[in-house]
């Protein structure tokens, strides 16, 4: 039986070193230029995460991810070998890597993701799951357009927070993500599939809201660099065309005080947390609180 690193609240690897100082943390800090930009479109992009010896690290642990038959496959919340609808289109997807390898458990901790998460949630940060999104070269498929809360509306209030983290460069080409600015400020859409039909969104739109899709905003990213996006952000990215591999690992947070809205797991193969008590304990852990 694997070990769990889901027991270990603190660092257990070699990828990164907490800041020793106030001074060190606050380098970390978010302009309140980027703070005011996030709350007005509903994304941040662009901001640095990973060098690229880190990204290195997380690579090589990913790649043991992709033979089904790894050491810690038992730990996963989801594994998608392929979740394309497609058999020619690739996307694998996973939930759950923290819990396995040193690299993805410590990258949770990472200041520059958990100074800038608590800026943006206006709190402090607790951990609700990771998720691994690689798209192959050249035939790497589509993540459909979509918001992140209308799967999470098991927890309440909606006070969370995606970050979105390039193992590689992320371009147009290679399927890159892409939003719709300012749609945080809409409602909760129904789902209409994840790894499918880019189209299928259309469905389910006013007028207004389509005329706005004619017009996404494409995230393209430096190796290492993140971009943090509301739970109401709608956004998707589309298949990878080119001769390289677009690799991404993704932090879901939300603000410490958020609590379960249901009597059922929220993830699988993890306790529940009844209704209406505060999210917490070996699988949500506190990952920063400094004011």
């Amino acid at each position: 039986m694997s070990v769990d690193l889901s027991t270990r609240h603190e660092l257990v690897g070699d990828l990164l070193e907490l800041p020793k100082t106030k001074a060190d943390w606050d380098k970390y800090r978010l302009t309140d230029e980027q703070v005011a930009f996030y709350h007005e479109h509903g994304y941040l992009a662009g901001v640095r995460i990973l060098t690229d010896e880190q990204c290195d690290k997380l690579c090589a642990e990913l790649a043991e991810f992709f033979t089904p038959e790894h050491d810690g496959r038992e730990l996963w919340y989801e594994y998608h070998t392929n979740e394309s609808t497609k058999p020619d289109t690739v996307l694998f997807h996973a939930l759950g890597a923290w819990r396995l390898r040193p690299g993805f458990h410590d990258i949770l901790w990472h200041p520059a993701f958990t100074v800038a998460a608590s800026q943006l949630l206006g709190g402090a940060v607790r951990f609700w799951h990771d998720q691994l999104f690689c798209k192959p070269a050249k035939h790497g498929g589509v993540v459909a357009w979509h918001q992140d809360y209308s799967y999470w509306t098991r927890t309440k209030p909606m006070a969370h927070l995606t970050c979105w983290i390039g193992l590689d460069e992320s371009t147009r080409d290679n399927g890159c993500l892409h939003y719709i600015d300012g749609s945080h400020n809409w409602t909760l859409l129904p789902i209409t599939g994840l790894a499918g039909d880019m189209a299928a969104i259309k469905d389910v739109l006013t007028p207004e809201q389509w005329e706005q899709f004619q017009h996404p905003v494409a995230i393209e990213l430096k190796r290492g660099e993140c971009s943090f996006h509301h739970p109401l952000m709608v956004h998707g990215s589309f298949e990878n065309r080119v001769d390289r591999p677009r690799r991404a690992v993704v932090i879901n947070a939300f603000r410490d005080g958020t609590k379960s809205d249901s009597n059922e797991p929220l993830l699988a193969g993890v306790p529940p947390v009844p209704k209406g008590e505060t999210m917490g304990g070996q699988f949500f852990p506190l990952l920063y609180d400094r004011s």
